[in-house]
């Protein structure tokens, strides 16, 4: 007899034989991809062909979302969580990707418990407004919502995301607490400057400025589509469950096998949502597993798919899903009357 699928605490639960680490593969993972990502910035060096070398600084710019997304999983104790080794390293990897690990654990930590919130939730993610909060809302609070929500601004994520939204902000907010983001900063700019002063402009724009563009653009866009695309829910606290907000309103992102690599499986969002200690490697194995998590809603890295993403505007409560300018602005008095 066919038994009913599992929802709530049971189907999380359901995932936790799951959520244990293999500490060789962990670390095979970790120093494979370290070691990958430092061949890629080397060849940006050395390689004898300008072509070459900027083909390393596109490939240093995918490795470095692995190593990142890797990097966002240890911050869940999701692998390695007893090592003080791997701890140590990645404090120093976050300081060096411009995400130290007092602002990405505080922050993200309270994005996991938040997430679809249509109060709190725009701590560590993007904001979102309902479409009367939009329509009410002055010009210049609306500015500020449509800026950072953007596409320009998501593509400018090495900036504004990373610099100000990780180090900057954080450090002005609390110089106390964030110290480390004055410090991600402040090396940040060092490596730049070493880079320009011993190998020219070049070495800084291949070593540093592209392969940190192209890792903080597509993680940016990661981050803002695997919460907001086409049939997402938001709720208040009222109606919030935090199963229904990882199923409802955490995506699966279909990006083949390649780039599934290069993201280290984060496109399992939903899955992530539900159990953050699941190690990245073993996402694949718990869709095959969970029969109630195969059937999840799905985005994709397809530029249609993209742009329908990025139309997406305000939370519109009566319809009961996302809608774009065109449906959030403000009616005028005309259309009133």
């Amino acid at each position: 007899m066919k038994s009913d699928p599992r929802t709530g605490p049971d189907l999380i639960l359901a995932t936790k034989p799951f959520a244990k680490d293999s500490t060789l593969k962990s670390w095979w993972h970790i120093l494979s991809t370290a070691l990958l990502l430092l061949a890629a910035l080397a060849g940006t060096h050395w390689n004898v062909n300008v072509w070459g070398q900027i083909a390393c600084s596109v490939l240093a710019g995918f490795l470095l979302l692995r190593f990142f997304v890797i990097y966002h999983d240890q911050q869940h104790h999701a692998i390695l969580p007893k090592s003080r080794v791997a701890e140590m390293l990645m404090r120093v990897f976050g300081i060096l990707a411009l995400s130290p690990s007092s602002v990405w654990r505080s922050s993200h930590n309270h994005h996991h418990s938040h997430n679809s919130q249509l109060r709190g939730s725009h701590i560590g993610s993007f904001p979102i407004m309902t479409k009367a909060q939009f329509q009410k809302s002055s010009a210049s609070v609306r500015f500020k919502y449509l800026f950072m929500r953007h596409p320009l601004t998501i593509l400018l994520g090495y900036v504004f995301v990373f610099i100000f939204g990780m180090c900057i902000g954080p450090f002005i907010n609390d110089p106390k607490e964030h110290r480390d983001s004055l410090l991600a900063l402040l090396v940040h700019i060092a490596i730049g400057t070493a880079l320009t002063w011993f190998w020219g402009w070049r070495a800084l724009v291949l070593t540093q400025t592209l392969p940190c563009f192209i890792a903080y653009a597509i993680g940016s866009y990661l981050f803002y589509a695997q919460h907001n695309f086409l049939g997402v829910r938001f709720a208040d606290r009222a109606g919030w469950t935090y199963n229904n907000a990882a199923l409802e309103s955490s995506s699966y992102m279909e990006t083949g096998p390649i780039m599934g690599w290069f993201t280290a499986n984060i496109g399992y969002h939903h899955i992530h949502h539900l159990n953050a200690r699941i190690p990245f490697y073993r996402l694949p194995e718990v869709l095959g597993e969970i029969p109630e998590l195969q059937s999840p809603k799905k985005t994709s890295l397809h530029p249609l798919e993209i742009l329908r993403c990025l139309r997406l505007k305000v939370w519109d409560v009566d319809a009961q899903r996302m809608v774009g300018v065109s449906g959030a602005v403000p009616a005028t008095a005309e259309t009133a009357s």
